[in-house]
């Protein structure tokens, strides 16, 4: 069985937004700065985009803020063909404890991150939905630690339960994930060791 090249998919959808003239508003799900540069630099040829910061799986607080105010810096000095702005969400790590509840001792990659990127896909869809944007997605594609299939599906649902689009994408392709270690270092950009959650960062140790 034939896996999907969201790459490709992602090439058609903006070619058909330049055919037609147009540039869509995009809603980015972003989990940090290095992993976002890479996409924002990307995206912000041919995206208005917002940056949606909402990540209450990020522990302790004071990394979360960390992280928060390295996207903020980075999006400041950051140069863009469109415009790129940022929300950041109410930071709620309970919400993460109450969904990831009896999946404490799954491995990384398991069911435990799986419903932590349900919860964050389904903030950003209906902030999407709210907000009238064109497109919405997510930065985590981008990791070689994540299994873009199972984003891109957890999107596509999210997209089609609160009624706007998911743009498919993998940016680990075309050495996206390669380029984004390269703005890390050009930007001086914090680079965490682990994912995000309390679980996460016990078992990189």
């Amino acid at each position: 069985m034939n896996r999907r090249n969201y790459q490709k998919e992602l090439d058609a959808v903006i070619a058909q937004n330049l055919r037609e003239g147009k540039t869509p508003s995009l809603l980015l799900h972003v989990c940090c700065a290095p992993c976002s540069s890479y996409c924002l630099e990307y995206l912000s040829q041919f995206f208005k985009i917002t940056v949606l910061y909402y990540n209450p799986n990020i522990s302790p607080q004071s990394e979360y803020e960390y992280r928060l105010s390295e996207e903020k810096r980075l999006l400041g000095q950051m140069p863009f063909k469109n415009p790129v702005r940022i929300e950041d969400c109410e930071y709620d790590p309970e919400r993460f404890y109450r969904e990831v509840r009896g999946l404490e001792n799954e491995p990384e990659g398991g069911k435990r991150c799986e419903k932590c990127f349900e919860l964050r896909l389904g903030r950003a869809a209906r902030f999407a939905r709210d907000g009238g944007f064109d497109y919405f997605t997510t930065t985590l594609t981008i990791s070689p630690l994540k299994n873009a299939d199972l984003l891109n599906k957890i999107g596509a649902k999210m997209g089609e339960e609160y009624g706007v689009s998911w743009l498919f994408s993998d940016f680990k392709k075309r050495e996206g994930y390669k380029r984004s270690i390269v703005l890390s270092k050009e930007y001086d950009l914090y680079r965490q060791n682990y994912c995000g959650c309390v679980f996460s960062k016990h078992n990189e140790q």
